[in-house]
């Protein structure tokens, strides 16, 4: 099955984030990543919800979603017309002997190190969720000790943005 990206712009307000998570468990749907943050509009926020299914299943979840008071617009956004990063802190063991290796491993990423310690050092890195995994996997030798990602956001390419209140897209 395919991933799907959905852009939802919602009404910033308590419980909008349990209803529409309650909305996904009470229809047996997954979310693959869920990310929320407040738009350029302070009483509206943006959920981008990736979801794992066909097109009926993402067609499905957002009907059910366009149902609900505190949804004002829903867009699914295609990977041809938008851009989407993952931001990841990564905290991996260390010793003097290793140090460099990770560092070196780092800078090949375009990583950043963040925050060192006598046995940690602590990693953040943006980019594609492929690109994430990636530094992941090659971190995994030195021994990860604690991981945070994100989630998906995404944003559409160029001129096209998602308007708010009963306007459509330029």
């Amino acid at each position: 099955m395919a991933k799907h990206t959905l852009s939802v712009l919602v009404e910033n307000h308590a419980g909008v984030l349990s209803r529409i998570a309650g909305l996904f468990s009470r229809r047996g749907f997954n979310i693959d990543s869920l990310a929320v943050g407040v738009t350029e509009n302070p009483e509206v926020s943006r959920m981008t919800i990736v979801v794992d299914g066909d097109d009926y299943i993402v067609e499905q979840v957002s009907k059910q979603l366009n149902k609900l008071v505190d949804v004002i617009k829903i867009k699914e956004l295609e990977d041809s017309d938008s851009v989407s990063r993952e931001l990841a802190l990564i905290k991996v063991g260390t010793t003097a002997s290793t140090r460099s290796e990770i560092m070196q491993i780092t800078e090949i990423f375009r990583a950043k190190i963040i925050d060192v310690s006598k046995n940690t050092l602590t990693v953040e890195i943006s980019g594609s969720v492929d690109k994430v995994a990636a530094l992941e996997d090659m971190l995994k030798q030195f021994g990860i000790k604690e991981i945070v990602r994100t989630g998906t956001i995404a944003i559409q390419r160029g001129n096209k943005i998602i308007k708010t209140k009963n306007s459509d897209e330029e």
